[in-house]
């Protein structure tokens, strides 16, 4: 059986994978806000960019901790086809269940469904990516623990949307999104402690791509992507905001006449 080591770099990539799953469930939380706030295509809108924000979230969390993965006796390569579906996996699925919450009339429903769904996304994509690993060698898993990570997943999901119903103001979401990164963490790393490796030394070159090639630039990519659109949602006004406004700008254009 060959050595597995979850964290070859030390604490950097859980930390890093830690914070990405923070951001993207703080901007999907704070999105699906937005979104109950809004109706027609507004809402739509903001779902949108909360499904995109979760399942980047999540499909970077998992791949910034895959970068510190390693087992003895194999290189390790992934399938880049495969790799970019796991992402796309993430992104509609999870999509799926915050559309079940954002225009589901019966909230305690909704609320299961989208939980359901959502989780049941989060780990598609882990096993997905997982099997998108190229090495010398057979992965095994064990079943019991890829239960527990499964279950994980969609407690977790169900909680953050629970979160994005009952919660508003922003630091509940920042405490909300601090929990569903440990929860989406504690996912990956169960799921992780269910697998082994039967080495099976070879000399063949493997097939697709090595994580600095091609996991590493993609993960920045949409790290980045994540950073900017959480600038973009502080910064733009909510509906409140924008009604506090208007009503504050009447009084002065009364007064100008």
């Amino acid at each position: 059986m060959g050595h597995l080591d979850h964290a070859t770099f030390g604490w950097l990539t859980p930390a890093l994978s830690y914070v990405m799953a923070c951001i993207g469930a703080a901007l999907g939380l704070r999105c699906t806000v937005r979104a109950l706030g809004a109706s027609g295509r507004s809402r739509r809108n903001w779902l949108l960019t909360a499904a995109s924000a979760i399942g980047t979230g999540i499909w970077t969390m998992h791949f910034v901790a895959m970068l510190g993965f390693s087992v003895s006796g194999t290189e390790i390569r992934y399938d880049v086809p495969l790799t970019i579906l796991s992402l796309l996996v993430a992104m509609v699925v999870v999509g799926a269940g915050v559309f079940a919450v954002g225009y589901g009339r019966d909230r305690g429903r909704a609320l299961v469904l989208g939980g359901l769904t959502t989780g049941i996304g989060v780990a598609s994509m882990h096993y997905l990516g997982m099997v998108a690993l190229r090495l010398h060698g057979d992965v095994n898993y064990d079943p019991v623990l890829v239960g527990i990570s499964v279950v994980i997943a969609v407690v977790a999901a169900t909680a953050a949307l629970w979160a994005a119903l009952n919660i508003k103001s922003p630091i509940a979401v920042a405490v909300a999104s601090l929990v569903m990164g440990v929860a989406v963490s504690s996912m990956h790393y169960t799921g992780m402690i269910a697998v082994s490796v039967r080495v099976s030394p070879s000399g063949e070159a493997l097939p697709g791509a090595t994580a600095m090639q091609f996991i590493f630039p993609l993960a920045v990519g949409l790290g980045s992507y994540l950073f900017l659109t959480s600038a973009f949602v502080a910064l733009s006004p909510t509906a409140g905001e924008r009604a506090a406004s208007a009503s504050a700008q009447r009084p002065v254009e009364s007064a100008a006449h």
